[in-house]
């Protein structure tokens, strides 16, 4: 990546070491700060993007290894998308009806009528009225908005779906209805969810494990309810320092992180949270810790230990 005229080139590793596998019918929290690699990752495990290196592997099949477009469409329907923004990511010219036989149009040698009729299932498996099949997007709030583009994610039937802030953009009482409408969607059609989000309460009620990202490097990894109840890596317990309306049944004392996020063109030496982190040490300066089991996670701290 280019820095300027008088400046070499840079590489920037906006996902760097991050691991994971997803069973059938969970959820996969992804948490951070804003340019922690979040929405990196959702684009490319939803294809968009390529990885430069590591392997990415959906329904047992390597997405590096497709050869052939059928290929990669077969893979392509089997992960689907909801943005976060209801408002830009639906096309305002298009009716409802059409925004949702679009995927079908597109995947599938289905008839006219065939499409019509899996559009409006579809609709009213998200709770939107028959009537709402020939209006445009305008005509609807953000909440219904977003039931329209999870009607659009699921319209051919993928077995998982990336869910990139799919609530941050609505009002905090549609929020629930949008996370319960998810969660009954899961279980009908047994999807798995990577639920990517900055707010770990909206977490907390989704999730069954959590990744906590720190500057494009997974920090904590495992059972959600093992890192609510006790975070190992300090970037962690900051976050939920920080976060209003968590009671883990105990008194937490507040984390204020120091100093701001480093640039991911020039990423700290040694730990990359090192540098805000109130117990990094000459170690953690000048090692980068490796991403280890302890207490029932994985976490990239030296002194994760100490905090059991």
């Amino acid at each position: 990546m280019g820095r300027g005229v008088f400046a070499g080139k840079a590489t920037l590793r906006a996902v760097d070491g991050v691991s994971f596998a997803l069973e059938e019918g969970k959820t996969l929290g992804v948490v951070g700060e804003s340019g922690c690699g979040k929405s990196t990752l959702a684009r490319m495990v939803t294809l968009i993007e390529k990885p430069s290196a590591g392997t990415l592997r959906i329904a047992g099949r390597d997405a590096a290894e497709t050869r052939t477009e059928t290929e990669r469409a077969a893979l392509r329907r089997a992960v689907q998308i909801v943005f976060q923004n209801p408002y830009a990511s639906l096309n305002p010219r298009k009716k409802v009806g059409a925004i949702l036989e679009e995927p079908l149009v597109i995947n599938t040698k289905l008839s006219k009528s065939e499409r019509a009729a899996a559009s409006r299932d579809m609709m009213v498996k998200v709770g939107l009225r028959p009537e709402h099949y020939e209006r445009y997007p305008h005509m609807f709030s953000g909440g219904q908005r977003q039931r329209i583009a999870i009607a659009r994610a699921l319209m051919l039937r993928p077995r998982l779906v990336v869910a990139d802030e799919p609530v941050s953009a609505l009002d905090v009482s549609i929020q629930a209805q949008v996370l319960n409408l998810l969660n009954d969607l899961q279980e009908e059609f047994r999807l798995s969810y990577l639920f990517i989000s900055h707010d770990l309460g909206v977490v907390r009620h989704v999730a069954d494990d959590l990744l906590v990202m720190y500057l494009g490097r997974p920090a904590e990894q495992g059972p959600k309810k093992a890192i609510f109840e006790r975070p190992l890596h300090p970037y962690t317990q900051a976050l939920l320092a920080s976060t209003p309306g968590i009671d883990l049944g105990k008194k937490r004392e507040r984390i204020v992180l120091k100093g701001e996020l480093p640039s991911p063109l020039d990423p700290p030496s040694g730990c990359a949270f090192n540098t805000r982190c109130p117990h990094a040490t000459e170690r953690c300066r000048a090692e980068r810790p490796e991403h280890r089991a302890v207490g029932g996670r994985l976490v990239s701290c030296h002194y994760a230990e100490k905090f059991m």
